[in-house]
Order: structure tokens, then C-alpha cells, then sequence
């Protein structure tokens, strides 16, 4: 019997095949039109050239990014609505 092996399978005692490198993914990021939000998400577009163990750096700082952003959206200026109650 002539099996054919399959072209993935390698022989046990051949090199494993070197890993790739750090490739785009391509994704579209939409800006949003808060200033502190786009500036978040363009960060994202660091880890096109990173490493995924380089990755976690950057998930990280975007997510403080957006909490920022955020929490700036939540601080408002002048009495809130129910904090002048007599």
C-alpha cells in the first residue's frame, strides 16, 4: 500500500518549520469622533507589528485609554441634577 503523507505532516525527524512572524490583520478601525476613544483604538494598530506575547502590553493600555475616555464622559461640569435636593 502507497500512501501519500500529507503536505503539514512532517517526517519526526525533520526541523520544525520557523514560526512566522507578526503579520496585519487588516482590520478597520472606524474613528468614533471623541478625540480620547480614536486615540485608543489607533493604538491597536501596534500590535500589527508585535509578537502576540506583545500584545497583552498594548490591550491594556487601550483599555485604560478608553476608561479614560469614558470616565471623562461621566464627569460633567456644574451641580448634577439631584445634587442641589433641599
Amino acid at each position: 500500500m502507497n500512501e501519500e503523507v500529507p503536505d503539514a505532516v512532517q517526517a519526526p525527524d525533520a526541523a520544525p518549520a520557523a514560526p512566522a512572524g507578526p503579520a496585519a490583520l487588516g482590520l478597520v478601525r472606524t474613528p468614533t469622533g471623541h478625540a480620547g476613544a480614536d486615540a485608543a483604538l489607533e493604538r491597536l494598530a501596534d500590535v500589527d507589528h508585535l509578537p502576540a506575547d506583545g500584545h497583552v502590553e498594548v490591550y491594556e493600555d487601550v483599555h485604560r485609554g478608553l476608561r479614560s475616555a469614558l470616565t471623562a464622559l461621566d464627569a460633567t461640569e456644574g451641580p448634577r441634577r439631584y445634587e442641589n435636593r433641599s
